[in-house]
């Protein structure tokens, strides 16, 4: 069904309906159903209402607009010019509406069935004719026929019935109230429903304090002096492990590492973990882990940790490698090449020629031997980088120490020609 539209909250106008099987049910909710049975119970003349019954199956009515009182449309007959409908129902004075606001918030079902676009039974007997009986439907239509009603007249009342199948708002609106309004309303009226209620749950008035005492000048005592830091951080507790569960290594590793973060914050007021990226604490997480070989339980932290970063094991075995070799600086002396100003890194082959190595090839921040094997990384913190590679591979790994001095950093590395045995 075509959503209808709107001039203001009291004149909804749906499209026309097409056209349904022959046979089949016009309404499928009972208040659908409620509103035929006011058509046919009050009809005169059981061959009007099936001629209009076709009327309806067959889409021979127009746009059908809905007002407080009124449903109007246009009906094609057997003339060439369509007829104009009217079905009205009496609308709700103030009474009837404080009733069926009433009941509507007595229970928080009804005002969520409302919204849902279903229509609760217990609220349509709430004391309020909200559905209309045999008689209540008054049509009237341009039409000569006399009849009550007229076969165009019962074709409305059946599309009519469709519209309050999809919408009950659509009966509400009839009866005089648009949609919003009536939310507004009950919205309104279960705020002070429920402001009722909490304060008959606690009626006792709040204590109240004057306002020159509350504004007169005080002083407040001093702050107590604040703890002192401990030495250390305490141990983690033992993890048990569990089929199924947690890796108890991983949380012990995680719970110390929280805890000397915690540690380090109290005693300094500063968290730099927290200014990481999640890569770089993933790799400072696995170069935590003493040791250098892969232990199942490594293997399985690497595997993790790689996952959670989009990298592999092996990228991270690189990293962790760098990490122990310069911490942060290292790892980025690993993944970021750079263009070092004048100087320093031009004062390094040099200085290596002296040491009576050959002349290393510069690239960006790396010198490296001109028959490979060995490189050096010049950092940003002016500090040099040995990395290591087998021959004739670009497979670059940090090796030893770093130091201001290219020939220092280089000290204890596959000696002066990576080629001789």
């Amino acid at each position: 069904m075509a959503a209808p539209a709107r001039d203001g909250d009291h004149r909804r106008t749906f499209p026309a309906l097409a056209p349904r099987p022959a046979a089949s049910r016009f309404a499928e909710t009972w208040w659908g159903n409620a509103w035929v049975a006011a058509l046919e119970e009050g009809a005169l003349d059981a061959k009007r209402l099936a001629r209009g019954r076709s009327y309806a199956e067959q889409g021979s009515v127009d746009a059908i607009t809905v007002t407080p009182g009124l449903v109007l449309a246009y009906v094609r007959g057997s003339r060439p010019r369509p007829y104009r409908v009217q079905v009205r129902l009496r609308t709700f004075g103030a009474d009837d509406w404080e009733r069926f606001l009433d009941a509507a918030v007595e229970r928080p079902a009804h005002i969520a069935a409302l919204l849902d676009k279903e229509m609760p039974e217990s609220l349509a007997e709430c004391g309020v004719p909200l559905l209309p009986g045999p008689g209540d439907l008054d049509p009237h239509c341009t039409c000569p026929d006399r009849g009550h009603p007229c076969k165009h007249a019962a074709a409305l009342c059946y599309q009519t019935a469709r519209l309050l199948d999809a919408d009950p708002f659509v009966l509400l609106l009839l009866r005089g109230r648009g949609e919003r309004e009536l939310l507004d309303a009950l919205s309104r009226r279960n705020a002070a429903r429920a402001a009722r209620a909490a304060q008959e749950r606690d009626p006792a008035p709040l204590p109240g304090v004057r306002a020159t005492e509350a504004l007169a000048a005080r002083r407040l005592p001093p702050l107590p002096p604040p703890s002192a830091t401990p030495a250390h951080p305490e141990q983690p507790p033992a993890y048990p492990s569990a089929p199924g569960g947690p890796d108890a290594f991983q949380l012990d590793q995680l719970a110390t590492d929280a805890a000397a973060r915690a540690h380090a914050l109290l005693a300094t007021g500063h968290d730099e973990i927290g200014e990481l990226t999640l890569w770089q604490d993933a790799v400072r997480l696995a170069a935590a882990r003493p040791g250098t070989g892969l232990t199942a339980a490594t293997r399985s932290l690497y595997a993790s940790l790689a996952s959670a970063t989009g990298r592999t094991p092996a990228d991270l075995a690189r990293a962790v490698a760098a990490w122990r070799q310069g911490g942060p600086d290292g790892l980025t002396v690993l993944e970021e090449p750079w263009d070092p100003p004048a100087g320093r890194f031009d004062r390094a082959r040099p200085l290596l020629l002296a040491a009576d190595l050959p002349a290393f090839r510069p690239w960006r921040n790396h010198l490296t031997h001109p028959r490979g094997g060995l490189q050096l990384r010049f950092g940003r913190d002016g500090l040099w980088y040995a990395y290591e590679s087998e021959p004739g591979r670009d497979d670059w790994w940090p090796r030893g120490t770093p130091d201001p001095d290219p020939v220092g950093a280089l000290t204890g590395l596959g000696g002066d020609d990576p080629e001789e045995p």
